[in-house]
Formats: structure tokens, C-alpha cells, sequence
């Protein structure tokens, strides 16, 4: 399973209140593919580069709904709806290294964090490759 990785930034996006992830709301958050590694510095969708749309992907990435959150002890998890997925269709996709959950609602649509899987993947047609998105310990926690 690839690690996530925190862009600096989303600490700062939600102490002013651009991401609203407790239940209830309607900010939708999505994730990108790209073959550009990503920097903690980054703040903003498409910095990494986005891939282009081809072959079953469409660039600005696949939703994974709303993302929910709770608190337990004094930690507050979130947890998002559903894993993203793509399918190659009519050629490959890719190659991609890094997935990145952005929110495609607010404004300047903000970076959260990304996923690293080690390597480039190109996906050839016909298969098919997801973000397995951990609904028991959370995309990521705040203690």
C-alpha cells in the first residue's frame, strides 16, 4: 500500500475553513494522477501536472464524494466515500507514480495530499487501477 504524504499547506486550509469534511457538507474532493512528484510546498490542483484526458481518464481525476469526519479522544480522522478508480479503455493511461487528493470545491481548489507508489505505472488497456482509500483508519488523522 502506498504512503500518504500531507502537503504543508492543507494544516493552514483548515484552520481558515476551506475544507469542510464533517458530515453534512457538500465540499466534493477528488483525486489526480500524475507522473510529476510532488512537492510539500504545492498548494494548488494541477501543480503537480494533471495527466491529460485519454484513454478512460479524465483529467481533474475521479471523485471519492464527500469526505467525513470524526473525533475520538481528542483526534480527529477523515474518511472518504469511495475509492477512486480508472479502467484503460482504447490504450493506456499513464505513466503515472503519484495520485493527488485535492478539494475540487473551494476556491483555487486546494491540495490535501498525495499517494507515492514507488515507480511509474502506465495502465494498459483494459485494466484497471484504484486509490484504495483506508475507510477503517482514515485518509489521514489530526491529534
Amino acid at each position: 500500500m502506498a504512503a500518504f504524504n500531507k502537503f504543508q499547506v492543507f494544516v493552514l486550509d483548515v484552520a481558515s475553513g476551506k475544507h469542510q469534511m464533517q458530515t453534512g457538507t457538500s465540499h466534493v474532493y477528488k483525486v489526480y494522477l500524475t507522473n510529476t512528484a510532488p512537492v510539500a510546498t504545492n498548494t494548488v490542483y494541477g501543480t503537480p501536472a494533471d495527466l491529460s484526458t485519454a484513454n478512460g481518464y479524465t483529467a481533474g481525476g475521479a471523485s471519492v464524494g464527500t469526505i467525513t469526519g470524526s473525533q475520538t479522544s481528542g483526534t480527529f480522522k477523515f474518511v472518504g466515500g469511495a475509492d477512486p478508480t480508472w479502467t484503460a479503455s482504447g490504450g493506456s493511461i499513464g505513466p503515472f507514480q503519484y495520485a493527488v487528493l485535492y478539494n475540487s470545491t473551494a476556491s483555487g481548489q486546494p491540495l490535501i495530499g498525495w499517494w507515492d507508489y514507488g515507480a511509474a505505472i502506465t495502465l494498459t488497456n483494459g485494466n484497471t487501477f484504484l486509490v484504495d482509500i483506508d475507510q477503517t483508519n482514515g485518509i489521514l488523522t489530526i491529534a
